[in-house]
C-alpha cells in the first residue's frame, strides 16, 4: 500500500472546503440534481448500479460494466472506477510509471494508451488503504472515450487533468474550472 508522508498530510490538508458546509458561489441544486459541494473530503467510495458503458473512438466497448465504483470528492464529478474483469484490458497499454500522476487521498496512478489514444484511463494499482476498493479498477477519462452512465453520455469535467463525469445530475462549479485553483 502507499505509504503516508507529511507532503501528503499537508496536501490533505490545505482543502478549505469539505462538503460540510456549501460555499456560497456553489449552485444550489434542483430536484433530482445533487451538488458536488456536498460531496466530502476525504473522498467517499460507493458502488455505482447504472451501467458504465465505455467505447473507443470506433465505437468498440472498452469497458461495460454494473459493478463499478464511484469515487465522490468535494468539488469534482464523480470518477468510475470499473473492475479490471470489465475491461478489455487487452487493448491497453500501461505508460512509463513517470507519465504517471499522484492523488493525496488515493495514491500513485498508472495511465494507460489505447492505440493511438494516449492517457485514455487510468488505475491506482497500489493506492492508500482507505481506497483498497479500488485497487486495480479503471477509469476513463470522458474526454478520450465515449463515456456512458446509464445511457447518458457524460462530458469531460473541465479543464483537461481529471477525469470526472459530468451529467445532468450534477450541478457545480468543478474543480478544474477557471479560477478553481483558488478553491483550496
Amino acid at each position: 500500500m502507499a505509504q503516508m508522508t507529511p507532503a501528503v498530510a499537508a496536501a490533505r490538508g490545505k482543502w478549505a472546503y469539505r462538503g460540510v458546509a456549501r460555499p456560497p458561489f456553489a449552485l444550489a441544486p434542483r430536484p433530482g440534481q445533487e451538488s458536488v459541494w456536498d460531496y466530502p473530503r476525504p473522498p467517499r467510495i460507493e458502488a455505482e448500479t447504472r451501467r458504465v458503458l465505455v467505447l473507443d473512438r470506433a465505437g468498440n466497448p472498452l469497458a461495460d460494466s454494473t459493478r463499478a465504483l464511484k469515487v465522490l470528492e468535494t468539488a469534482s464529478p464523480p470518477t468510475f472506477y470499473v473492475p479490471a474483469a470489465d475491461v478489455r484490458v487487452d487493448l491497453l497499454t500501461p505508460m512509463p510509471a513517470a507519465a504517471g500522476a499522484f492523488c493525496e487521498w488515493k495514491g500513485a496512478a498508472t495511465h494507460f494508451d489505447l492505440g493511438d489514444a494516449p492517457r485514455v484511463a487510468w488505475a491506482y494499482l497500489d493506492p492508500f488503504s482507505e481506497f483498497a476498493a479500488i485497487a486495480g479498477c479503471f477509469a476513463f477519462y470522458p474526454a478520450l472515450a465515449d463515456c456512458r452512465l446509464g445511457g447518458e453520455r457524460v462530458r469531460a469535467q473541465p479543464g483537461g487533468y481529471y477525469g470526472g463525469w459530468v451529467t445532468a445530475e450534477l450541478v457545480g462549479p468543478f474543480k478544474g474550472e477557471p479560477g478553481s485553483a483558488a478553491w483550496w
